[in-house]
């Protein structure tokens, strides 16, 4: 789908933020500056979050606990790690049933966390604000999922 604005792409998370639960896993990809960040503040701004959500590119990883018990957002940017084993060190499976895990720049490397899982990759088009958002989702909690999840 087509989101022209930052703000459309708040928007659209914020949307998404009705669908997830605890125990769930998104996986964002894209290019630097393609608006991951700005998905997640969306999807903090739904889940009712304590924020601010910023990237977490220089702390890796950073828990944002609910403000009306609803599930605790772990918000992770694999961006700087290097492999498997960085991985298992920030231990995301250790609150994975609890919490709905964004993992920014994570493809590849996390997918091991769970058999369930939502694959969002994000574009820039050229010459304007606007972004492309793939969505993908992989097993059993996601089989129904159409590329636009929000579809009615």
């Amino acid at each position: 789908m087509r989101l022209a604005t930052a703000d459309d792409m708040r928007a659209y998370g914020a949307r998404l933020a009705a669908l997830l639960r605890p125990g769930d896993l998104l996986v964002l990809s894209g290019p630097l500056g393609a608006g991951k960040t700005t998905l997640v503040q969306g999807i903090a701004e739904g889940l009712k979050v304590r924020g601010p959500i910023t990237s977490p590119t220089f702390v890796i990883a950073r828990v944002h606990p609910s403000l009306r018990q609803g599930p605790p957002l772990v918000h992770a940017d694999a961006y700087r790690l290097g492999g498997d084993l960085e991985v298992d060190d920030l231990d995301l499976d250790a609150s994975l049933d609890e919490s709905v895990t964004v993992v920014e720049w994570g493809e590849g490397l996390v997918e091991g966390l769970a058999d369930d899982r939502l694959e969002i990759h994000i574009d820039r088009e050229a010459g304007d604000e606007a972004r492309i958002v793939t969505v993908r989702g992989v097993g059993s909690r996601w089989a129904d999922t159409p590329s636009d999840p929000l579809q009615d």
